[in-house]
């Protein structure tokens, strides 16, 4: 039984050439790189760790304490919502502007007020923690504050550590939007 949905090689409707494809909307908030190993590793152990946090809730519900049930519930509930924000922490971009999602902080920064974004040398920190390694890091500089240069990725963060040529890439990427919406 063929199955021409699943092949490459089949052919395109004539009706829907002109049609944008859905990764083509510039005004949507997207990711120019995918998440690190650190990163969705330890999301996916957040919700390991939630799933048991449910069971442990369901039974403590049944055992006759709905006041535990409903702790340990609530506890599960921040576990999965904590995992699926640190999914969410990285730059962001979009043709209104340049998005930095931090844990608990997310900060927009519209095109006409990014002086800048390049790469520099210079300590960054290891995955998030006080110690500092040198290495690179992509700076975002303001208009409003020239003085000031906001590291948006790094190369020791969970996205990039270990993984230098995603980084380029990802820089590269965040670098080109910028370059291209300072010129509108």
């Amino acid at each position: 039984m063929p199955l021409p949905f699943l092949t490459a090689d089949r052919a395109f409707d004539e009706a829907a050439g002109d049609v944008a494809l859905p990764f083509d909307d510039r005004d949507r908030w997207r990711r120019p790189y995918r998440p690190g190993p650190w990163r969705v590793g330890a999301a996916a152990l957040l919700l390991l760790l939630a799933s048991y946090v449910l069971v442990a809730a369901v039974i403590i519900t049944f055992a006759g304490k709905p006041s535990g049930g409903a702790a340990c519930g609530a506890l599960a509930a921040l576990v999965i919502v904590s995992a699926l924000r640190l999914l969410r922490v990285g730059a962001w971009v979009s043709a209104k502007g340049l998005r930095h999602v931090r844990f608990f902080l997310t900060r927009t920064v519209p095109w006409a007020q990014v002086a800048a974004a390049r790469t520099v040398q210079q300590p960054v920190r290891w995955l998030g923690l006080p110690r500092t390694v040198q290495g690179q890091a992509l700076v975002l500089v303001r208009k409003d504050r020239p003085g000031e240069q906001e590291p948006l990725l790094t190369t020791h963060d969970a996205d990039f550590l270990a993984r230098i040529e995603a980084f380029d890439r990802a820089a590269d990427s965040v670098e080109a939007w910028a370059y291209e919406y300072q010129r509108r």
